[in-house]
């Protein structure tokens, strides 16, 4: 899983978070070429998505986490960021909220959600360094 941009402020992966990974998975496959590979991670498999012959993924599909219970599917955006702990705290000062406070995810990054004023959520990630 390697993200399509790194550098702070830009847009690097996009996951669907669903009740029907399988069926997800076959739809978008089917509506525009998708190639899937599944990793197996704790408890779900996770499928990382790839377009256009490119060799590393540019998103993700997994199933709605247990705490999420009630949410409709939906895509996420990630931004990457230089250290998720610093950018939440600057979001919090900003009249933003956490959805989800910082967390690492092996060998990928830290991640966190994070609400803006208005109500628009969004992910953070600071990549591992390779």
């Amino acid at each position: 899983m390697e993200p399509s941009e790194t550098k702070h402020g830009q847009f690097s992966w996009n996951e669907l978070v669903t009740t029907a990974p399988a069926a997800a998975t076959s739809f978008y496959s089917q509506l525009f070429g998708w190639k899937t590979q599944e990793f197996p991670m704790p408890g779900f498999n996770y499928t990382v998505v790839s377009a256009g012959g490119a060799a590393s993924g540019q998103g993700g599909i997994m199933p709605l986490p247990p705490g999420a219970k009630g949410m409709p599917p939906a895509w996420i955006s990630y931004v990457t960021v230089d250290n998720a702990d610093t950018t939440v705290q600057q979001a919090e000062k900003l009249g933003g909220k956490i959805m989800m406070p910082p967390q690492d995810i092996p060998e990928v990054g830290r991640i966190a959600v994070i609400q803006d004023p208005q109500g628009a959520a969004i992910a953070i990630i600071t990549y591992v360094k390779k």
